[in-house]
């Protein structure tokens, strides 16, 4: 019903800048809160980013200053520009959104497949 597909990811250089986005489709009625979460391998998925459906953010300590995240409301898509890169930011980003399906009433959180992003010189 819906679905999330995430690109832009791939391999940058120690402060090097890479842009994901994270494309939302299928039977929307509306999209709420949109997120951002990594996993290193062996490793529990780890919140980066949150943006509301009224643009408030959130950051996890470790990306603030470095991500930004952003939403395109029209597009149904989701951003997270990452700067400054840094080696521990290697890990598969998954973006997920609450969704209110047009043909479910019921809020419900779903998840892109993720991408790989691999900091490394």
């Amino acid at each position: 019903q819906v679905q999330l597909v995430e690109s832009g990811g791939g391999l940058v250089q120690p402060g090097g800048s890479l842009r994901l986005s994270c494309a939302v489709s299928g039977t929307i009625s509306t999209i709420y809160d949109m997120r951002w979460y990594r996993q290193v391998l062996g490793k529990q998925h780890a919140l980066v980013a949150t943006i509301t459906r009224g643009g408030i953010t959130n950051y996890a300590v470790s990306v603030k200053d470095r991500f930004t995240v952003s939403r395109d409301n029209v597009k149904n898509t989701l951003y997270l520009e990452m700067d400054s890169l840094k080696s521990e930011d290697t890990a598969v980003y998954y973006c997920s959104a609450d969704v209110k399906s047009s043909l479910e009433p019921k809020l419900t959180e779903y998840w892109g497949q993720g991408i790989q992003v691999t900091v490394s010189s």
